[in-house]
C-alpha cells in the first residue's frame, strides 16, 4: 500500500521534503496558501523588474550538492552557478568601504591593511573555522536530537568542538583573534544570516567565516527563486502534487495520530503530515490545544530572530557604487543588535545597519529593464513592531538619507518602482509569529537539541521541517532539516 503524505507549506523545507518523500515512493501532496513555491523564497515581478523576495545569498554549495546527490543530480544539472567577485562590498560607519574578494590571498592582504599580522590572524581563524565546519557536517548537522546526550556526544567533542566553543560567545571568541574594529565586523557580519547577534551566538558559529571566505558566495543564474522552482520541478517529476492558493486550516488528529489536513477546499486524508508552515502558527492555530507540543506560552519565552524592513526598488539607471551584495554597517552596530531583540515596546531603529542586493549587477537581462537597476534593500528590525504606511514611508526616507550620504549621490528621484514588505506582511503572507522573518535565533539554548523538534511529542505521524527546527535558519539548513525528516519517516515506516 502506498502511504499518503500531506505537506503543509511549499517553502524550501516543504519543497525538499516533498521531493525526497516522493522519490522514496510516498504519495505526496503539498498544500500552499500562496500562489507559488518557495515560501520566503518567493519571486516578485513587476514592470520588467524581478526580485527575490527573501533569501538572496547562495552559500554552502556543498549542502546543495549533497541534497541533489540524493536524486543522482548536481546543482549544475538544475541551474547555472557563478562565484561572485567581489563576494560583497562593505561600507563602514566612518565613510570608508572595501571589497571582500573571492581570492583568499587578496583577503589576507586586505586584513594586513587593517591590523598588524591581520592576514596571519585571518588564516588561523579560518583554519579553526574549517576544522569545526568539517566536524559539524559529520557529527552535528545531519542528525536528529532527542536528548542532551545526543548533543554532547563523544564523537562531537573528540572531533574538536570542545565545550568552550559551545558556551563561549562569538564576540568574545573573535576578540581573541582580532584587534581591528573592521576586521571584527567582517568576520561577524554573517551571523546576521542566522538572525543572531555576536554577543548571544555560540562561538561554534564562526564556521560562517569558512563558509564565506573558502566555500564562497555564489549566484544561481535567475536568482534564488530558480533554486526553489528547480526543487519544485524535481518533486513533481517524482509524482508529488502541488496545490497552490489552498491554505491548511487544521491538522486532523484521531487517537493521537495525524490523519490528514483540512484546507480551504475541504478535507484530505493522509497517513503522515509534514509541516513546513511557520512552526508557532501550526502548533497554536492548526492543532487543538491538547495536541500542541509547544503552546503559546512556550513561544513567548523564545528569543525570536528579527523581522525585516524590505524595500523592492526599481531604478531608471544603473547604480555603479554598489556591488551584487553590499553591506552598510553602522558605527555603533552593537546598539543596533540590541534593538533587534526587544520583544515588547520595541521601536524602529534610529541608525541601523542594512543590506542591499542588486542581482542586476550580475544578471541584468533577467532582473531589470535595459539600463535599469533592481535593488532589494533590507533593514533588520525587531519583530512585533507597530507597522503602518506612514511609519514605512518615514523609515524608508530615513534609510535613503543615509544611503545617499554613503554613496555620495542622489538616487531617490530615480526610483520608478517601489514596494515595501515588512512586519505585517510577514505575518499575513507567511503566518510568521510576531512578523519574524527568520524564526528563532541561534542562542545556546536554541541550538540543536534545544530547538523545536522534528517529531511531535503529542501526535504520531506528525513531523516538522524548516527554519525553526535543527539545524536552523537559512536555505541550506532547511534542506538538511528535510533530509533528517525524510530519514525519520522512512525509518518509521520501514522504507530503505
Amino acid at each position: 500500500m502506498v502511504m499518503k503524505v500531506s505537506v503543509v507549506g511549499a517553502g524550501f523545507g516543504g519543497l525538499s521534503a516533498a521531493a525526497l518523500l516522493a522519490k522514496d515512493g510516498f504519495d505526496v501532496t503539498v498544500f500552499e496558501k500562496n500562489e507559488q513555491p518557495g515560501g520566503r523564497g518567493s519571486v516578485y515581478k513587476e514592470d520588467g523588474f524581478t526580485f527575490d523576495m527573501g533569501p538572496s545569498w547562495y552559500l554552502m554549495p556543498d549542502i546543495f550538492e549533497r541534497f541533489f546527490a540524493e536524486f543522482e543530480k548536481t546543482p549544475e544539472d538544475m541551474y547555472k552557478l557563478d562565484r561572485l567577485d567581489p563576494h560583497y562590498r562593505i561600507y563602514f560607519g566612518d565613510g570608508t568601504d572595501l571589497d571582500v574578494s573571492k581570492d583568499l590571498e587578496q583577503n589576507y592582504s586586505l586584513f594586513d591593511t587593517l591590523e598588524e599580522d591581520g592576514g596571519k590572524k585571518l588564516r588561523e581563524y579560518l583554519d579553526s573555522a574549517e576544522e569545526k565546519y568539517e566536524v559539524s557536517m559529520k557529527e552535528l548537522m545531519y542528525r536528529d536530537y532527542n536528548s542532551l546526550l545526543d548533543f554532547f556526544n563523544r564523537d562531537l567533542l573528540a572531533g574538536g568542538v570542545q565545550l568552550p566553543m559551545i558556551f563561549e560567545s562569538l564576540d568574545r571568541f573573535v576578540n581573541g583573534y582580532f584587534d581591528s574594529d573592521k576586521a571584527k565586523k567582517i568576520v561577524e557580519y554573517s551571523i546576521g544570516f542566522l538572525g543572531g547577534s555576536p554577543k548571544i551566538t555560540p562561538a561554534l558559529y564562526h564556521i560562517m567565516s569558512y563558509i564565506d571566505f573558502k566555500l564562497g558566495v555564489w549566484f544561481p543564474k535567475g536568482g534564488i527563486g530558480v533554486v526553489a522552482r528547480s526543487i519544485h520541478d524535481l518533486a513533481v517529476s517524482h509524482g508529488a502534487e502541488f496545490r497552490f492558493n489552498e491554505p491548511v486550516t487544521k491538522i486532523e488528529v484521531e487517537d493521537k495520530k495525524a490523519t490528514g489536513v483540512v484546507t480551504s477546499e475541504g478535507n484530505h486524508d493522509a497517513d503522515v503530515v509534514v509541516v513546513n508552515a511557520d512552526y508557532p502558527h501550526a502548533e497554536i492555530n492548526l492543532l487543538d490545544r491538547k495536541y500542541q507540543t509547544y503552546t503559546e506560552k512556550y513561544w513567548k519565552k523564545k528569543m525570536l530572530a528579527p523581522s525585516a524592513f524590505i524595500a523592492y526598488l526599481g531604478f531608471n539607471r544603473r547604480l555603479d557604487k554598489i556591488a551584487h551584495h553590499t553591506l552598510f554597517l553602522d558605527k555603533d552596530w552593537e546598539k543596533g543588535f540590541d534593538e533587534l531583540f526587544v520583544r515588547e515596546d520595541g521601536t524602529w531603529p534610529k541608525s541601523p545597519s542594512y543590506y542591499i542586493n542588486s542581482p542586476s549587477r550580475t544578471d541584468p537581462e533577467l532582473f531589470a529593464p535595459e539600463g535599469c537597476e533592481t535593488v532589494f534593500l533590507l533593514v533588520p528590525v525587531a519583530p512585533g513592531l507597530e507597522d503602518s504606511e506612514e511609519i514605512r514611508e518615514r523609515f524608508l526616507n530615513q534609510i535613503m538619507d543615509d544611503l545617499e550620504g554613503r554613496l555620495g549621490e542622489k538616487i531617490r528621484d530615480d526610483i520608478i518602482l517601489k514596494r515595501i514588505f515588512t512586519v505585517n506582511d510577514f505575518s499575513e503572507r507567511y503566518n510568521a509569529y510576531m512578523g519574524t522573518a527568520l524564526g528563532i535565533t541561534h542562542t545556546l539554548m536554541q541550538t540543536a537539541v534545544f530547538r523545536p523538534h522534528h517529531i511531535s511529542k503529542k501526535v504520531k505521524n506528525l513531523y516538522y521541517t524548516g527554519q525553526y527546527t535543527h539545524p536552523g535558519i537559512g536555505v541550506p539548513m532547511t534542506l538538511i532539516s528535510s533530509q533528517i525528516v525524510a530519514e525519520e519517516i522512512n525509518e518509521a515506516f520501514g522504507k530503505d
